[in-house]
């Protein structure tokens, strides 16, 4: 972990998030400025920086992080379809430097996202 990553820090429990999911590997919280009615980040404990910072050790925890997302989906009662994104890199939105998974649900979500 990154002394400096915001989301290390909350990952560490330093800043009194309040977390909806929570494993060995990985946390989930609410999104502070939420995209829709449910906007859930997921990321790993460890600090990996983006997808592209991903490495062949990483396989397992990667699925990890998918079986909660469905998880979440399940538990948020998000029955009729979610969608999940990994930002990767300033052109493709990532805002933090630390790998995680955007849920989204709650409502008809449209396609181009943006």
């Amino acid at each position: 972990m990154h002394s400096d990553c915001l989301f290390c820090k909350i990952a560490r429990g330093e800043l009194g998030t309040e977390l909806v999911l929570e494993t060995e590997n990985f946390v989930a919280f609410r999104d502070i400025n939420p995209q829709a009615p449910t906007h859930i980040l997921v990321i790993p404990r460890e600090h990996i920086a983006s997808l592209d910072q991903l490495e062949p050790r990483h396989g397992e925890i990667m699925g990890e992080a998918l079986l909660a997302i469905q998880t979440l989906a399940k538990q948020e009662n998000l029955d009729q379809g979610y969608r999940v994104v990994v930002n990767t890199g300033s052109h493709g939105g990532q805002s933090v430097a630390h790998l995680h998974f955007h849920l989204l649900g709650g409502r008809s979500l449209q396609w181009p996202p943006g």
